[in-house]
């Protein structure tokens, strides 16, 4: 069983102040998988053009998104990314603020599901939750991600 921290390089990890708008947000989430060549640019357009169409798909609970896209959009590697907002960005009206980001690349269909079972284990404690919200850096985020 593979550690979740195994799917992040600890660049991928980053907090900000803030974001303008839910689509900063998104390059905030995205840039690191960018830069180190795990989506292509228009990996990023897919989320937003799908965000703009249906809405964000991708809220996982509240103050929390996974966004992603369908592997054909430009995913080239699996990998994850976690940012995290100081301030929250608000992706829909009727949704608390998002604070957390968790970026998903994933290069087909089956690679990411070891992730994405870490990663609901994580997300299903309240407290880890809160921790992660919390967090005062990236070490911090770091360490809380290293317990899946």
């Amino acid at each position: 069983m593979s550690s979740l921290i195994n799917f992040f390089e600890h660049e991928s990890i980053a907090i900000y102040s803030s974001a303008d708008d839910w689509s900063q947000a998104i390059d905030l989430s995205m840039k690191n998988l960018l830069e180190r060549k795990y989506i292509t640019p228009d990996y990023i357009q897919a989320i937003k053009d799908t965000t703009r169409e249906i809405g964000p798909y991708y809220l996982l609970a509240p103050g929390i998104a996974m966004p992603h896209a369908r592997p054909e959009c430009g995913a080239l590697q699996t990998a994850l990314s976690v940012t995290l907002l100081r301030q929250g960005v608000s992706f829909e009206a009727e949704s608390p603020p998002v604070r957390l980001l968790i970026g998903l690349a994933a290069k087909d269909s089956d690679s990411h599901i070891e992730a994405i079972q870490a990663l609901s284990e994580m997300l299903c404690e309240n407290e880890v939750i809160d921790e992660l919200l919390d967090a005062k850096n990236t070490e911090e985020l770091i360490n809380i991600i290293q317990r899946y």
